[in-house]
């Protein structure tokens, strides 16, 4: 009989092709072109460190311009192995020149739309033959001049993939056998169910791809359906060795796969992920809030300030005994803490685990171990609820305020009973003389 009572009793999930994969994070290119959002020298620099102390393998860049250059540098210069910067370009040999320029990088992505709407309308090209004739010949001018490629298939999901991506690909990996195709899931469209074909089955892309001879393929894909983890594992599940993220999934529109989840999955789930360090994710968040100025919801996964905080009394009170009740990781995976608060469903449990810790703190011990069912317990619980239910209260007690009640129940009730006694003692020894 299977009993699982730790995190270590639970079964880790085997990649069912058994690759190794790795993360190029793009919170510094594609996050930065989120609406509102502006990232300076030294917010590139922070990232770049946190991706660094996360083990990231790839990160890519914007060389354009001195602002770009100039960050791309400061990183360069901290001769960190990994994660790797690499460029990004369109698809001419100008936008190559720039990457070129910048001594230190190894590797650019070009991109390559592959949808009519964006070879027409947005690109003005005449059709599918010139957009191909487009790419091939900046992807042979990036190669030429020794860089190694990504191709950015860009609304893979809304494309003749069968009629014209694949014959592309087939083509680009001619050029370039090591060249790492990445289809792009540009508005989400992608689904990651198996028995759905083209255009919008991510499992179905990642096959065909791998059917023609495809050795490295990335996943990008995009949040507007709210399915872009989803469709970036399915890629993994499907063969993919590669997926380009971001952190905390920032990007245009609704983003795109966050950066956390994946590492947090394969890290917690996926056998063989130990190589990332997960510990500085709390505060890799509060740093985008703070410094740049994103907004988390406070129910977010992993990041969110509610993912450790228990009110209700079930939950607080199995937390309290066993972590693995109600917390699916510890708290200290992401360098985060658990919070237990006192709401209006707060339990006598929970309350007990706060005045104790209040009155360890007051009296310096450590060894105050207090009954749920004490009577002063109680009083705190009654006097809390009439918060609620009278005082319509819609905000959970603060520790300043617990703090309140156990000098009145446990303290003030204790220095007044003692005060009370050495009076009757005074006055029973005047009597008697």
């Amino acid at each position: 009989m299977k009993e699982y009572r730790s995190y270590d009793d639970l079964p880790k999930i085997k990649l069912p092709l058994g690759q190794e994969v790795f993360i190029s994070d793009s919170t510094i290119r594609d996050g930065s072109q989120m609406a509102g959002v502006v990232l300076k020298k030294r917010h590139k620099l922070t990232i770049y460190e946190y991706l660094h102390r996360m083990g990231i393998e790839k990160l890519e860049a914007f060389v354009f311009n001195d602002r770009d250059r100039d960050a791309v540098r400061a990183m360069l210069d901290q001769g960190y192995e990994f994660p790797e910067v690499t460029g990004w370009a369109r698809a001419n040999p100008k936008d190559i020149d720039f990457v070129l320029s910048m001594d230190g990088l190894g590797e650019t992505g070009i991109l390559m739309s592959v949808s009519d709407p964006h070879i027409t309308d947005k690109m003005g090209l005449s059709g599918r033959d010139e957009a191909r004739d487009k790419y091939l010949g900046a992807l042979q001018y990036a190669v030429d001049h020794g860089l190694r490629t990504r191709a950015h298939i860009e609304d893979m999901t809304r494309s003749d993939i069968e009629g014209f991506v694949l014959p592309l690909v087939a083509d680009i990996i001619e050029i370039d056998p090591e060249c790492i195709i990445r289809p792009c899931d540009t508005l989400g469209f992608g689904v990651p169910f198996i028995d759905v074909g083209e255009p919008f089955g991510i499992p179905y892309i990642v096959d065909s791809l791998r059917r023609i001879g495809v050795k490295n393929i990335e996943s990008h894909m995009h949040d507007d359906f709210g399915l872009g983890v989803a469709n970036t594992l399915s890629a993994y599940w499907c063969g993919a060795n590669w997926t380009s993220v971001t952190f905390l999934g920032i990007g245009e529109r609704a983003g795109n796969a966050e950066l956390e989840k994946i590492l947090l999955f394969l890290k917690q789930r996926v056998q063989g992920f130990d190589k990332y360090d997960l510990a500085s994710i709390g505060e890799f968040s509060r740093f985008m809030e703070d410094e740049i100025g994103i907004r988390v919801p406070r129910n977010k996964a992993l990041v969110g300030r509610n993912v450790f905080a228990h009110e209700s009394g079930i939950h607080a009170a199995g937390v309290i005994k066993n972590p693995f009740t109600y917390e699916p990781y510890p708290p200290e995976l992401i360098g985060a803490e658990r919070q237990l608060l006192i709401g209006d469903s707060s339990g006598l449990e929970v309350i007990r685990h706060k005045v104790e810790e209040e009155m360890n703190e007051l009296m310096h011990v450590a060894t105050i171990a207090l009954d749920k069912n004490d009577p002063r317990i109680r009083a705190i619980q009654r006097d809390i609820h009439k918060l609620y239910d009278t005082e319509q209260r819609v905000s959970c007690i603060s520790d300043e305020e617990l703090r309140g009640y156990v000098e009145k129940y446990f303290m003030f009730e204790s220095i007044i009973e003692k005060d009370i006694h050495s009076k009757k003692m005074i006055e029973e020894d005047v009597e008697n003389e």
